[in-house]
Order: C-alpha cells, then structure tokens, then sequence
C-alpha cells in the first residue's frame, strides 16, 4: 500500500475507535450541567464532536490518493475486496472519490476495524506506531 502510510492509517484507526463509541445523542437540547446528567452527554455523538472534528480535518487533509487509498483499504477489510484485487479497489475508490470522503468513512460502523483487518491483509499492523499516538 505505497499510497498511504501505515502510521497514518494507525492514527485514523485509533480516532476512529474513540468516535465509534459514542451513543446516539438521547437529548439533542440538553442544557443541563454535566453533573447533573452523570456525565451522558460527554458519551453522546454531537456534531460538534472534537473527535469526530479532528478525523475529519485529518482525512480532508489527506491528498487525494491518500484519501482514495484509505477506502480501498477499508473495503479490503470489510471483505468487499482482497488483498490481491487491491489494484480494483483503488480504481473503483477513484471512480467513487467526492469531496465527502471524510463522511462517507465515518459513516462505516466498525471503521477503525475494516482499516485493521486491511492493515492485516497487507501484513501490517498499528503495533509498531501505537506509543506514538
């Protein structure tokens, strides 16, 4: 995978697992104090997530063939390709490429899984970057 670097895959994967578990938003009005809601909302998946907003202002900041690698990798971990049809994979994640790509990878619910199990496909692993995250 020349097309992106293992230790950014491994920081996309490491955000990704602290956004994956946080719930639905249960009250979107919520004015309360933290302490008087037992801390939920701190759990709770708001737009203005700081998570969510420093993986997306990562992917954004991607260059295009990183971004188009990273969904090629998610899809070869979630089985829709090989490892060996990686060259498919990147051509269909071209055709598919948008401005929204950020979005669309956030959109996968085990995101910081697929991007491992693509890692794995390709004999590489977060092992080596983890203490640098």
């Amino acid at each position: 995978m020349p097309e992106i670097s293992t230790e950014k895959v491994c920081y996309i994967i490491q955000k990704a697992r602290m956004f994956d578990v946080k719930a639905e938003v249960s009250d979107p009005d919520s004015g309360s104090n933290p302490t008087d809601d037992d801390m939920r909302d701190a759990l709770e998946d708001f737009s203005d997530d700081p998570t969510r907003q420093q993986l997306v202002a990562f992917i954004r900041g991607l260059a295009e063939d990183e971004q188009i690698a990273l969904v090629a990798l998610a899809w070869v971990g979630r089985g829709t390709y090989s490892a060996e049809e990686w060259d498919e994979a990147l051509e269909a994640a071209r055709d598919a490429h948008n401005p929204r790509t950020a979005e669309y990878l956030l959109g996968l619910p085990l995101l910081g899984d697929y991007l491992e199990e693509g890692l794995d496909a390709f004999d590489e692993s977060c092992a080596d970057f983890t203490e640098n995250l």
